[in-house]
């Protein structure tokens, strides 16, 4: 009995580390303000929304990548700041502040397991 109850626990720790390593590696893509490496996180398709312009719902993973680069890009995003993460179940999310251009903006990122990993399906920009 100990033994499968020492199995269960190390198989959920195992999942824990997994799941905050593969936020990491998401966090670090912010941090670095790669664009590419950050599409590389997102599910085929993504929601997307942009300082003061709609919410695009269901936006191809290249498109939200393209969207995304033009962002960084008008407002010289050179990086990331992590406020705060956390989630339940498959579901993760990440906020932070997106830094380096005239002002800080605010970034929710969430996140959903799928195929073994976690990828982007919502980002919002304000």
């Amino acid at each position: 009995m100990q033994r499968i109850f020492l199995s269960l626990l190390f198989l959920g720790l195992s999942l824990s580390v997994l799941a905050q390593s593969e936020t990491d590696a998401i966090v670090q893509s912010f941090k670095t303000a790669d664009v590419n490496n950050i599409a590389r996180h997102f599910e085929d398709f993504v929601d997307l929304k942009l300082l003061d312009k709609d919410e695009v719902k269901n936006m191809s993973k290249n498109q939200a990548e393209i969207a995304l680069k033009s962002f960084y890009s008008e407002n010289g995003i050179r990086g990331f700041d992590k406020v705060s993460d956390g989630g339940k179940g498959t579901l993760a999310y990440l906020v932070g502040k997106l830094t380096g251009g005239s002002k800080p903006y605010n970034i929710t990122i969430q996140m959903k397991q799928k195929s073994g990993k976690l990828q982007i399906i919502t980002i919002r920009i304000s």
